[in-house]
């Protein structure tokens, strides 16, 4: 019984350390630390395909508007959880930068986003998309802009 037992909080131990990301990423081509790097930068393909669905579209916004809501029921809407702040800014620049392999990391209302973007335009749309979210202080741009490489086909 003791083997069991061991066995089945060992596995939550597990479940728990691997599922707990303190990051938020816009692509899972994106950098899972924010000092990391992404893989393959020119192919973002598949990642836009993704993110311009309707029906990711749909999901964003919905995310997006359900965390206002609950955030309006609360005394001070400006001050937003770590967590929170990062899933909003992460949502808003998936929404809106559908070729970016970003990650978002919030502390103390400070935004730090990292990764890649494909052009010099989507690049400026990264800060002021960030500052559009209740809460957020300040933002960190810590982006490159590589170009993507021509599909094959």
């Amino acid at each position: 019984m003791n083997k069991f037992t061991l066995l089945i909080l060992s596995s939550f131990l597990i479940i728990g350390a691997v599922g707990c990301s303190n990051v938020a990423r816009t692509s899972r081509d994106a950098p899972t630390t924010l000092d990391g790097s992404v893989q393959n930068p020119q192919d973002v393909r598949e990642t836009r395909e993704d993110a311009e669905s309707k029906i990711r579209q749909a999901q964003l916004n919905a995310d997006i508007r359900a965390r206002e809501e609950r955030n309006q029921w609360s005394d001070n809407e400006l001050e937003r959880t770590d967590a929170d702040l990062q899933s909003e800014v992460r949502a808003k620049l998936e929404a809106n930068i559908p070729r970016g392999q970003l990650t978002v990391k919030a502390e103390d209302g400070v935004v730090t986003i990292v990764g890649v973007v494909p052009n010099q335009k989507e690049y400026q749309t990264i800060e002021p998309l960030a500052k559009e979210i209740k809460g957020v202080k300040a933002v960190n741009v810590n982006v490159e802009v590589v170009p993507p490489t021509p599909t094959k086909r």
